[in-house]
């Protein structure tokens, strides 16, 4: 599936992904390929992108996810890679 996470200052992922684990507003999301459409609020946390054995993680606060034809699109309100 393809997934893309922007802030307002930057594109900071845009590539293909085996999974998504988000922070919701009212606790965690996990979505894989061939998931339900779906939309809803971001809240504060760790957002996990997992590609193939690798993840990379981001800090973000506040936003949107929305699930379309395999496309996950993270619109954050503030997102920045996580200290490793």
């Amino acid at each position: 599936m393809r997934v893309t996470l922007i802030s307002p200052e930057r594109s900071l992922f845009d590539d293909e992904a085996s999974g998504v684990v988000a922070p919701a507003f009212d606790g965690l999301l996990g979505v894989l390929p061939g998931h339900a459409p779906l939309l809803t609020l971001l809240g504060a946390g760790t957002l996990t992108i997992t590609t193939g054995s690798t993840s990379r993680r981001y800090v973000v606060d506040g936003g949107i996810l929305q699930v379309l034809d395999d496309v996950v699109r993270v619109v954050a309100e503030r997102a920045e890679p996580a200290a490793a």
